[in-house]
C-alpha cells in the first residue's frame, strides 16, 4: 500500500515538472506582447538576374533570434511615402588619383537618383570626415561636391572612424540612411593587422546598427607602402566586406587592382536600393540593454533578403 502511494506521488510530481517545463518553454518561444518592443530595419530583397522579383508579402518574412521565432509587426516598401533616403557618398583621402577616371561615373550615378534620395558628399582623413555637401535633393549640387582625394591618409587614416565620427554627426531621420564608402579598407592607423580583430571595424559596425545606418563598400586601392603588402591589402578588402555584411550593406571588389569601371558596381547599388523594405518587428527587451541577435529570411523561391544582423535593445523597463 505504501509502495503504491510512493509511485502516485512520484507520478504526481513527474506531471507537474512536466507541465512547467512546457509552460516555459512556451513562453521562451513566444515573446509576451505587452513586454515587446518594436525594432525597425531596412531589409534589400534580392533575386538572380533571370528572374523577376516576386511580390513579398508580410506573412513571407521570418525573422528569428536564434530559433525563437519573433513577431513581424509591419513590412513596407520603400516607396511612395517610405521612398525617403540619404544616402552619404563617402571617398577616402587615401584613394590613389587614378580615382579621378570615375568621377564622371559618381555624377552620372548621383544625377539618376530618384528627387525621394537626398545625397551627401564628405572624404576620410584623420580618422574623420570633411563634409562637402550635407545631403540634398539637388543632385547637380551634390555632384559638383566631388573632387580628386588629397592621397593622402593623414596623420590617422582609419576609414572605419572617420565613419564613426560621420553618423555621431549624422541627424536621425523617418529616412532610410546609407552610406556608399570607397576605400581600400586598409585601417593606417595600425589597428588592422587582421580584419576580424579589428576594434575600429567593431566599432563602426556596432555604431552602423544602432543608428539603423546600412554601409555600402567600394573597392579602389589607396596610397603608400601599406597598398603594396598583399597581407595589408586583403585584410583591407575582408575589413570592408566584414563592415557591410554585419550592417546589411553590399561589398564591391574584384582583385587588388583599380577597377576599370565603378559603373557595373553602381548599376547593382541602383538595384539594390529600388528594392528594399522597411521591416518592423518585436522583441522581448533583456535586464540591460543589450545586442540580440537576429536572422531575416523568407521560404520565396530564389528570394534572398539582406539585413544586418543585430539590433541594439534597450533594457526592460
Amino acid at each position: 500500500m505504501k509502495l503504491t502511494n510512493r509511485i502516485s506521488r512520484s507520478v504526481i510530481i513527474t506531471s507537474l515538472a512536466a507541465v512547467i517545463l512546457t509552460t516555459l518553454s512556451l513562453q521562451a518561444k513566444a515573446p509576451s506582447d505587452n513586454a515587446s518592443v518594436p525594432m525597425t530595419m531596412t531589409i534589400t530583397a534580392s533575386v538572380d538576374e533571370s528572374k523577376r522579383m516576386p511580390e513579398i508579402q508580410k506573412e513571407d518574412i521570418f525573422v528569428k533570434k536564434g530559433q525563437v521565432r519573433l513577431p513581424v509587426a509591419s513590412w513596407t516598401a520603400a516607396q511612395g511615402d517610405r521612398a525617403g533616403l540619404e544616402l552619404f557618398i563617402l571617398i577616402d583621402d587615401a584613394s590613389n588619383s587614378s580615382i579621378g577616371n570615375k568621377l564622371d561615373e559618381l555624377r552620372t550615378f548621383i544625377s539618376a537618383q530618384p528627387e525621394t534620395t537626398a545625397v551627401g558628399i564628405a572624404y576620410l582623413r584623420n580618422a574623420v570626415v570633411q563634409i562637402l555637401q550635407d545631403p540634398t535633393s539637388d543632385h547637380a549640387l551634390a555632384s559638383k561636391a566631388l573632387r580628386l582625394p588629397l592621397a593622402t591618409a593623414g596623420a590617422y587614416g582609419s576609414p572605419y572612424l572617420s565613419v564613426v565620427d560621420l553618423m555621431k554627426r549624422w541627424p536621425e531621420t523617418s529616412n532610410r540612411r546609407e552610406i556608399l564608402l570607397i576605400t581600400d579598407g586598409i585601417d593606417r592607423a595600425g589597428r588592422g593587422g587582421n580584419a576580424l580583430l579589428n576594434p575600429d571595424v567593431d566599432t563602426a559596425a556596432n555604431v552602423a546598427q544602432r543608428a539603423g545606418v546600412m554601409i555600402h563598400t567600394l573597392y579602389s586601392p589607396g596610397v603608400g607602402h601599406w597598398h603594396r603588402s598583399y597581407w595589408r591589402a586583403i585584410n583591407g578588402q575582408n575589413a570592408m566586406a566584414k563592415l557591410s555584411d554585419a550592417t546589411g550593406g553590399e561589398s564591391y571588389f574584384l582583385g587588388l587592382g583599380s577597377p576599370v569601371s565603378f559603373t557595373p558596381y553602381l548599376d547593382s547599388l541602383q538595384k539594390v536600393l529600388d528594392n528594399q523594405f522597411v521591416l518592423s518587428f518585436l522583441v522581448s527587451p533583456e535586464k540591460k540593454a543589450a545586442w540580440q541577435y537576429i536572422n531575416v529570411s523568407t521560404e520565396i523561391p530564389g528570394v534572398d533578403l539582406g539585413a544586418a544582423d543585430a539590433v541594439w535593445v534597450p533594457a526592460a523597463k
